[in-house]
Protein backbone atom coordinates (compact mmCIF):
# COMPACT_ATOMS: atom_id res chain seq x y z
CA UNK A 1 0.00 0.00 0.00
CA UNK A 2 1.56 3.11 -1.15
CA UNK A 3 1.69 6.71 0.61
CA UNK A 4 -0.76 8.86 -0.41
CA UNK A 5 -0.38 12.82 0.26
CA UNK A 6 -3.85 14.94 -0.06
CA UNK A 7 -2.52 18.47 -0.07
CA UNK A 8 -2.30 22.39 -0.49
CA UNK A 9 0.81 23.36 -1.92
CA UNK A 10 3.27 22.50 0.61
CA UNK A 11 6.43 21.18 1.54
CA UNK A 12 7.49 18.03 -0.05
CA UNK A 13 9.95 17.43 2.78
CA UNK A 14 7.01 16.22 4.52
CA UNK A 15 6.94 13.08 2.78
CA UNK A 16 10.61 12.72 4.10
CA UNK A 17 8.74 12.42 7.80
CA UNK A 18 8.50 8.50 9.75
CA UNK A 19 5.25 7.69 8.47
CA UNK A 20 5.92 4.08 9.50
CA UNK A 21 6.49 4.46 12.61
CA UNK A 22 3.41 5.39 14.84
CA UNK A 23 2.96 9.07 16.08
CA UNK A 24 3.35 8.39 19.41
CA UNK A 25 6.82 6.51 18.51
CA UNK A 26 8.30 9.48 16.53
CA UNK A 27 12.31 9.65 17.50
CA UNK A 28 12.50 13.09 19.57
CA UNK A 29 15.05 14.58 17.07
CA UNK A 30 11.95 15.22 14.62
CA UNK A 31 9.41 17.08 16.99
CA UNK A 32 9.58 20.37 18.58
CA UNK A 33 8.08 21.19 22.44
CA UNK A 34 5.05 22.84 22.17
CA UNK A 35 2.32 23.19 24.75
CA UNK A 36 -0.96 21.81 23.50
CA UNK A 37 -4.40 21.41 24.16
CA UNK A 38 -5.91 18.16 25.82
CA UNK A 39 -6.63 15.64 22.89
CA UNK A 40 -8.51 12.57 22.20
CA UNK A 41 -5.70 12.18 19.64
CA UNK A 42 -2.01 11.87 19.10
CA UNK A 43 -0.84 15.30 18.33
CA UNK A 44 2.93 15.76 17.69
CA UNK A 45 4.83 19.16 16.41
CA UNK A 46 7.22 18.89 13.50
CA UNK A 47 9.51 21.66 12.05
CA UNK A 48 10.36 21.46 8.46
CA UNK A 49 12.15 24.32 6.63
CA UNK A 50 11.97 26.94 9.30
CA UNK A 51 7.88 26.01 9.75
CA UNK A 52 6.22 24.22 12.00
CA UNK A 53 3.55 21.82 11.30
CA UNK A 54 1.12 19.71 13.72
CA UNK A 55 0.19 16.56 12.97
CA UNK A 56 -2.96 14.58 14.17
CA UNK A 57 -2.96 10.74 13.77
CA UNK A 58 -6.73 9.56 13.41
CA UNK A 59 -8.63 7.48 10.79
CA UNK A 60 -8.21 8.52 6.96
CA UNK A 61 -12.13 9.31 6.21
CA UNK A 62 -12.39 11.50 9.92
CA UNK A 63 -8.73 12.82 8.34
CA UNK A 64 -10.47 13.52 4.67
CA UNK A 65 -13.46 15.56 6.45
CA UNK A 66 -12.03 17.32 8.75
CA UNK A 67 -9.38 18.34 5.87
CA UNK A 68 -11.81 19.09 4.02
CA UNK A 69 -13.82 21.63 5.94
CA UNK A 70 -11.25 23.42 7.35
CA UNK A 71 -10.15 24.76 3.68
CA UNK A 72 -13.75 26.04 3.98
CA UNK A 73 -13.01 27.47 6.22
CA UNK A 74 -10.19 28.94 5.26
CA UNK A 75 -11.53 30.08 2.20
CA UNK A 76 -14.48 31.88 3.85
CA UNK A 77 -11.68 33.52 6.14
CA UNK A 78 -12.90 32.26 9.14
CA UNK A 79 -10.21 31.96 11.85
CA UNK A 80 -9.29 28.83 12.26
CA UNK A 81 -6.01 26.74 11.45
CA UNK A 82 -4.71 26.27 8.18
CA UNK A 83 -4.93 22.67 6.85
CA UNK A 84 -2.24 21.18 4.62
CA UNK A 85 -2.81 17.63 3.80
CA UNK A 86 -3.89 14.40 4.81
CA UNK A 87 -1.08 11.41 4.65
CA UNK A 88 -3.00 8.15 4.25
CA UNK A 89 -1.80 4.25 3.32
CA UNK A 90 0.68 4.64 5.77
CA UNK A 91 2.31 1.17 7.20
CA UNK A 92 4.29 -0.01 10.04
CA UNK A 93 7.47 -2.08 9.25
CA UNK A 94 5.82 -5.18 10.42
CA UNK A 95 3.06 -4.61 7.64
CA UNK A 96 0.42 -3.09 10.38
CA UNK A 97 -2.12 -0.65 9.19
CA UNK A 98 -1.20 2.84 10.68
CA UNK A 99 -3.74 5.32 10.86
CA UNK A 100 -3.35 8.48 8.54
CA UNK A 101 -2.30 11.45 9.64
CA UNK A 102 -3.99 15.51 9.25
CA UNK A 103 -1.37 18.13 9.07
CA UNK A 104 -2.15 21.53 9.69
CA UNK A 105 0.15 24.96 10.20
CA UNK A 106 0.75 25.67 13.45
CA UNK A 107 -0.33 29.01 14.06
CA UNK A 108 2.64 31.33 14.98
CA UNK A 109 2.72 33.08 18.40
CA UNK A 110 -0.52 31.22 19.50
CA UNK A 111 -0.99 29.53 22.93
CA UNK A 112 -3.59 27.02 24.11
CA UNK A 113 -5.43 27.51 27.26
CA UNK A 114 -3.23 25.21 29.46
CA UNK A 115 -0.27 27.31 28.64
CA UNK A 116 -2.11 30.58 29.30
CA UNK A 117 -4.43 29.14 32.36
CA UNK A 118 -1.96 29.27 35.67
CA UNK A 119 -2.31 30.78 39.46
CA UNK A 120 -0.26 33.75 37.93
CA UNK A 121 -2.74 34.54 35.33
CA UNK A 122 -5.23 37.34 36.60
CA UNK A 123 -9.19 36.87 36.69
CA UNK A 124 -9.74 39.76 33.69
CA UNK A 125 -7.36 38.04 31.79
CA UNK A 126 -9.04 34.84 32.13
CA UNK A 127 -12.18 36.60 31.11
CA UNK A 128 -10.37 38.36 28.06
CA UNK A 129 -9.85 34.77 27.00
CA UNK A 130 -13.45 33.99 27.55
CA UNK A 131 -14.63 36.29 25.43
CA UNK A 132 -12.50 35.81 22.45
CA UNK A 133 -13.98 32.47 22.44
CA UNK A 134 -17.34 33.87 22.79
CA UNK A 135 -16.66 35.87 19.86
CA UNK A 136 -15.23 32.98 18.37
CA UNK A 137 -18.41 31.06 18.33
CA UNK A 138 -20.07 33.72 17.29
CA UNK A 139 -18.46 34.43 14.25
CA UNK A 140 -18.98 30.69 12.80
CA UNK A 141 -22.78 30.45 13.87
CA UNK A 142 -23.08 33.29 11.86
CA UNK A 143 -21.20 31.60 8.80
CA UNK A 144 -23.46 28.44 9.72
CA UNK A 145 -20.51 26.65 11.12
CA UNK A 146 -21.87 24.09 14.02
CA UNK A 147 -18.94 23.31 15.72
CA UNK A 148 -19.93 20.57 17.95
CA UNK A 149 -17.40 20.76 20.31
CA UNK A 150 -16.47 24.09 21.10
CA UNK A 151 -14.04 24.28 24.05
CA UNK A 152 -11.06 25.62 25.35
CA UNK A 153 -8.81 22.59 24.04
CA UNK A 154 -10.15 22.88 20.71
CA UNK A 155 -9.02 26.80 20.57
CA UNK A 156 -6.66 28.75 20.07
CA UNK A 157 -5.35 32.19 21.27
CA UNK A 158 -2.97 34.88 20.16
CA UNK A 159 -2.52 38.33 21.78
CA UNK A 160 -4.29 41.22 19.94
CA UNK A 161 -3.80 44.55 21.50
CA UNK A 162 -4.43 44.28 25.39
CA UNK A 163 -7.48 41.61 24.54
CA UNK A 164 -7.03 37.90 22.61
CA UNK A 165 -8.50 36.29 19.59
CA UNK A 166 -9.04 32.63 19.56
CA UNK A 167 -8.81 30.38 16.49
CA UNK A 168 -10.63 27.22 16.06
CA UNK A 169 -7.72 24.30 16.01
CA UNK A 170 -10.47 20.98 15.66
CA UNK A 171 -13.11 20.54 13.28
CA UNK A 172 -13.24 17.05 13.75
CA UNK A 173 -17.46 17.16 14.46
CA UNK A 174 -17.93 20.29 12.63
CA UNK A 175 -20.69 20.93 9.67
CA UNK A 176 -20.95 23.64 7.77
CA UNK A 177 -24.40 24.55 6.22
CA UNK A 178 -26.14 27.49 5.04
CA UNK A 179 -27.64 28.98 7.89
CA UNK A 180 -28.12 26.89 11.51
CA UNK A 181 -31.27 27.11 13.17
CA UNK A 182 -31.46 28.65 16.97
CA UNK A 183 -32.22 25.33 18.31
CA UNK A 184 -28.75 24.44 16.35
CA UNK A 185 -26.44 27.10 17.73
CA UNK A 186 -27.92 26.93 21.34
CA UNK A 187 -27.18 23.12 21.30
CA UNK A 188 -23.86 24.52 20.18
CA UNK A 189 -22.98 26.69 22.95
CA UNK A 190 -24.64 24.42 25.58
CA UNK A 191 -22.04 21.54 24.99
CA UNK A 192 -19.72 24.67 24.38
CA UNK A 193 -20.63 25.88 28.05
CA UNK A 194 -20.33 22.12 29.28
CA UNK A 195 -16.89 21.40 27.66
CA UNK A 196 -15.65 24.77 29.50
CA UNK A 197 -16.75 23.96 32.90
CA UNK A 198 -15.11 21.03 33.16
CA UNK A 199 -11.81 21.97 31.38
CA UNK A 200 -11.68 24.63 34.21
CA UNK A 201 -13.41 22.41 37.14
CA UNK A 202 -10.18 20.11 35.83
CA UNK A 203 -7.36 23.47 35.95
CA UNK A 204 -8.91 23.65 39.54
CA UNK A 205 -8.43 19.78 40.45
CA UNK A 206 -4.54 20.70 39.56
CA UNK A 207 -4.32 23.78 41.30
CA UNK A 208 -3.69 25.40 38.31
CA UNK A 209 -6.62 27.80 38.47
CA UNK A 210 -7.09 31.37 39.94
CA UNK A 211 -8.81 31.02 43.22
CA UNK A 212 -11.29 33.53 42.63
CA UNK A 213 -11.82 32.17 39.46
CA UNK A 214 -15.20 29.83 39.85
CA UNK A 215 -15.08 27.06 36.93
CA UNK A 216 -19.23 26.93 36.67
CA UNK A 217 -20.17 30.88 36.85
CA UNK A 218 -17.27 31.80 34.21
CA UNK A 219 -18.54 28.83 31.94
CA UNK A 220 -22.04 30.49 32.31
CA UNK A 221 -20.17 34.15 31.72
CA UNK A 222 -19.21 32.75 28.38
CA UNK A 223 -23.19 31.85 27.49
CA UNK A 224 -24.19 35.47 28.91
CA UNK A 225 -21.47 37.07 26.38
CA UNK A 226 -22.51 35.01 23.17
CA UNK A 227 -25.65 35.70 23.81
CA UNK A 228 -25.14 39.59 24.09
CA UNK A 229 -22.82 39.95 20.92
CA UNK A 230 -25.17 37.83 19.16
CA UNK A 231 -28.28 39.90 20.17
CA UNK A 232 -25.58 43.01 19.26
CA UNK A 233 -25.01 41.75 16.12
CA UNK A 234 -28.53 40.52 14.66
CA UNK A 235 -31.29 41.46 16.60
CA UNK A 236 -34.53 43.74 15.96
CA UNK A 237 -34.19 46.95 17.45
CA UNK A 238 -37.43 49.72 17.80
CA UNK A 239 -37.48 53.51 18.28
CA UNK A 240 -39.29 56.43 17.75
CA UNK A 241 -38.78 58.05 14.22
CA UNK A 242 -37.40 61.20 15.79
CA UNK A 243 -33.88 58.62 17.01
CA UNK A 244 -32.86 58.08 13.67
CA UNK A 245 -29.72 58.74 14.61
CA UNK A 246 -29.93 55.45 16.97
CA UNK A 247 -29.55 53.93 12.58
CA UNK A 248 -25.95 55.67 12.51
CA UNK A 249 -25.35 54.26 16.30
CA UNK A 250 -26.12 50.79 16.39
CA UNK A 251 -23.68 50.89 12.98
CA UNK A 252 -20.76 52.48 14.58
CA UNK A 253 -21.44 50.12 17.72
CA UNK A 254 -21.27 46.99 14.96
CA UNK A 255 -18.55 48.71 13.70
CA UNK A 256 -16.57 49.08 16.86
CA UNK A 257 -17.21 45.07 17.56
CA UNK A 258 -15.02 44.62 14.03
CA UNK A 259 -18.20 43.65 11.87
CA UNK A 260 -19.24 45.45 8.83
CA UNK A 261 -23.08 46.30 7.94
CA UNK A 262 -24.01 45.02 4.39
CA UNK A 263 -27.70 46.44 4.45
CA UNK A 264 -30.23 47.76 6.46
CA UNK A 265 -34.10 46.37 7.00
CA UNK A 266 -36.18 49.41 8.32
CA UNK A 267 -39.65 49.18 8.51
CA UNK A 268 -42.17 51.95 10.08
CA UNK A 269 -45.59 50.67 11.78
CA UNK A 270 -48.91 51.76 9.50
CA UNK A 271 -48.89 55.34 11.39
CA UNK A 272 -45.43 56.26 10.36
CA UNK A 273 -44.24 56.84 14.66
CA UNK A 274 -42.06 53.94 15.14
CA UNK A 275 -39.48 52.20 13.40
CA UNK A 276 -38.04 49.09 13.39
CA UNK A 277 -33.94 48.33 12.08
CA UNK A 278 -32.54 45.14 11.63
CA UNK A 279 -29.03 45.16 10.24
CA UNK A 280 -27.90 42.10 7.71
CA UNK A 281 -24.12 41.57 9.25
CA UNK A 282 -21.17 40.82 7.06
CA UNK A 283 -17.53 39.81 7.39
CA UNK A 284 -16.33 40.70 10.61
CA UNK A 285 -12.92 42.50 10.34
CA UNK A 286 -13.89 45.93 9.97
CA UNK A 287 -10.76 47.57 10.80
CA UNK A 288 -8.02 44.67 9.80
CA UNK A 289 -9.77 44.81 6.50
CA UNK A 290 -9.31 48.77 6.12
CA UNK A 291 -5.93 48.65 7.77
CA UNK A 292 -4.60 45.99 5.33
CA UNK A 293 -5.93 48.28 2.71
CA UNK A 294 -4.58 51.55 3.98
CA UNK A 295 -0.94 50.03 4.87
CA UNK A 296 -0.28 46.38 3.49
CA UNK A 297 -0.24 45.37 7.00
CA UNK A 298 -2.12 42.15 8.34
CA UNK A 299 -3.45 42.44 11.88
CA UNK A 300 -5.35 41.35 14.31
CA UNK A 301 -8.77 43.59 14.42
CA UNK A 302 -8.26 44.81 18.08
CA UNK A 303 -4.53 45.28 16.87
CA UNK A 304 -5.73 47.11 13.45
CA UNK A 305 -7.97 49.61 15.81
CA UNK A 306 -5.06 50.38 18.05
CA UNK A 307 -2.85 51.15 14.78
CA UNK A 308 -5.33 52.87 12.87
CA UNK A 309 -5.98 55.11 16.19
CA UNK A 310 -2.49 56.06 15.72
CA UNK A 311 -2.52 56.83 11.92
CA UNK A 312 -5.59 59.50 12.85
CA UNK A 313 -3.57 60.86 15.72
CA UNK A 314 -0.37 61.18 13.29
CA UNK A 315 -2.59 62.62 10.28
CA UNK A 316 -3.29 65.25 13.44
CA UNK A 317 -0.21 65.79 14.70
CA UNK A 318 1.83 66.03 11.03
CA UNK A 319 -1.49 68.69 9.68
CA UNK A 320 -2.13 66.08 7.00
CA UNK A 321 -5.83 66.12 7.24
CA UNK A 322 -6.43 67.01 3.95
CA UNK A 323 -3.98 65.03 2.23
CA UNK A 324 -4.83 61.46 0.83
CA UNK A 325 -5.61 59.16 2.96
CA UNK A 326 -3.45 56.24 1.46
CA UNK A 327 -0.22 58.41 0.91
CA UNK A 328 -0.61 59.62 4.17
CA UNK A 329 -0.61 56.00 5.79
CA UNK A 330 2.51 55.09 3.64
CA UNK A 331 4.24 57.92 5.39
CA UNK A 332 2.88 56.25 8.73
CA UNK A 333 4.47 53.56 8.03
CA UNK A 334 8.01 54.67 7.00
CA UNK A 335 8.33 57.09 9.98
CA UNK A 336 6.25 55.73 12.74
CA UNK A 337 5.96 51.55 12.40
CA UNK A 338 8.30 51.03 10.60
CA UNK A 339 11.30 52.46 13.01
CA UNK A 340 9.78 51.17 16.20
CA UNK A 341 9.67 47.41 14.82
CA UNK A 342 13.51 47.98 13.69
CA UNK A 343 14.34 49.10 17.36
CA UNK A 344 13.89 45.99 18.08
CA UNK A 345 17.12 43.61 18.35
CA UNK A 346 17.30 41.26 16.04
CA UNK A 347 17.12 38.32 18.88
CA UNK A 348 14.19 39.96 20.71
CA UNK A 349 12.02 39.85 17.79
CA UNK A 350 10.34 36.21 18.62
CA UNK A 351 8.77 37.46 21.77
CA UNK A 352 5.59 39.40 20.18
CA UNK A 353 4.50 40.03 16.78
CA UNK A 354 5.47 43.18 15.18
CA UNK A 355 1.63 44.81 15.33
CA UNK A 356 1.53 43.23 19.46
CA UNK A 357 5.06 45.31 19.75
CA UNK A 358 3.60 48.15 18.52
CA UNK A 359 0.63 48.12 20.55
CA UNK A 360 2.80 47.87 23.96
CA UNK A 361 5.30 50.24 22.83
CA UNK A 362 1.89 52.92 22.51
CA UNK A 363 0.68 51.69 25.99
CA UNK A 364 4.41 52.22 27.47
CA UNK A 365 4.77 55.70 25.66
CA UNK A 366 1.34 56.51 27.20
CA UNK A 367 2.69 55.28 31.13
CA UNK A 368 6.26 57.06 30.33
CA UNK A 369 4.42 60.36 29.28
CA UNK A 370 1.95 60.31 32.33
CA UNK A 371 4.74 59.90 34.47
CA UNK A 372 6.95 62.85 33.54
CA UNK A 373 3.91 64.82 32.78
CA UNK A 374 5.09 65.40 29.16
CA UNK A 375 5.16 63.56 25.88
CA UNK A 376 7.87 61.68 25.92
CA UNK A 377 7.93 60.85 22.17
CA UNK A 378 7.43 57.54 19.89
CA UNK A 379 11.18 56.22 19.75
CA UNK A 380 12.40 57.39 23.37
CA UNK A 381 9.74 55.23 24.09
CA UNK A 382 10.46 52.43 22.01
CA UNK A 383 13.92 52.26 23.10
CA UNK A 384 12.62 52.21 26.99
CA UNK A 385 10.24 49.48 26.18
CA UNK A 386 12.66 47.36 24.34
CA UNK A 387 15.13 47.85 27.63
CA UNK A 388 12.60 47.81 30.25
CA UNK A 389 9.80 45.23 29.29
CA UNK A 390 10.53 43.47 26.28
CA UNK A 391 13.92 41.92 27.10
CA UNK A 392 11.95 40.51 30.01
CA UNK A 393 9.11 38.66 28.39
CA UNK A 394 9.19 35.05 27.62
CA UNK A 395 10.18 34.63 24.28
CA UNK A 396 8.78 32.52 21.43
CA UNK A 397 11.20 29.70 22.41
CA UNK A 398 10.51 29.63 25.86
CA UNK A 399 6.69 29.91 25.76
CA UNK A 400 6.13 28.09 22.88
CA UNK A 401 8.51 25.28 23.33
CA UNK A 402 12.02 24.26 21.64
CA UNK A 403 13.08 20.92 20.33
CA UNK A 404 12.75 18.15 22.66
CA UNK A 405 16.02 17.77 24.52
CA UNK A 406 16.80 21.74 24.26
CA UNK A 407 16.70 23.35 27.80
CA UNK A 408 14.33 26.25 27.84
CA UNK A 409 15.99 29.43 29.03
CA UNK A 410 13.31 30.23 31.72
CA UNK A 411 11.78 27.40 34.05
CA UNK A 412 8.52 29.15 34.37
CA UNK A 413 8.24 31.06 31.33
CA UNK A 414 4.91 33.13 32.31
CA UNK A 415 6.57 34.44 35.68
CA UNK A 416 6.11 38.04 35.96
CA UNK A 417 3.46 37.94 33.24
CA UNK A 418 0.74 39.44 34.71
CA UNK A 419 2.65 41.93 36.30
CA UNK A 420 3.17 43.73 32.46
CA UNK A 421 -0.50 42.69 32.26
CA UNK A 422 -1.31 44.65 35.45
CA UNK A 423 1.08 47.70 34.02
CA UNK A 424 -0.99 48.18 30.41
CA UNK A 425 -4.47 47.48 31.84
CA UNK A 426 -3.51 50.44 34.90
CA UNK A 427 -2.45 52.81 32.23
CA UNK A 428 -5.19 51.89 30.32
CA UNK A 429 -8.03 52.03 32.77
CA UNK A 430 -6.53 55.50 33.73
CA UNK A 431 -6.37 56.64 30.23
CA UNK A 432 -9.67 55.80 29.76
CA UNK A 433 -11.08 57.48 32.92
CA UNK A 434 -9.33 60.59 32.42
CA UNK A 435 -7.01 60.53 35.14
Amino acid sequence: MALQLLAAPSDPALLDLPWNVPLEQWPPDQLVLLPKGISRHVVRFVRLEGAVYAVKEVGEDIARREYGLLRLLERRNLPSVEAVGVLSGRVADDGTPLDAALITRHLQFSLPYRALFSSTLRPDTAIRLLDALAALLVRMHTAGFYWGDCSLSNTLFRRDAGAFAAYLVDAETGDLQVTLSAGQRLYDLDLARTNIAGELLDLEAGGLLHPTIDPIETSDQVAQRYHSLWDELLGTETFDTGERFRIDQRIRRLNDLGFDVAELTIVTDIDGRTVQLEPKVVDAGHHSRRLLRLTGLDVEENQARRLLNDLDAYRAAKDVQNEDEEIVAHRWVTEAFEPVVRAVPKELRGKLEPAEIFHEVLEHRWFLSERARRDVGLMPAAWSYVAEVLTHKPDEQAVLGSRIGTPTVAADPYEGEDDDDAEMATSRDRRESGA
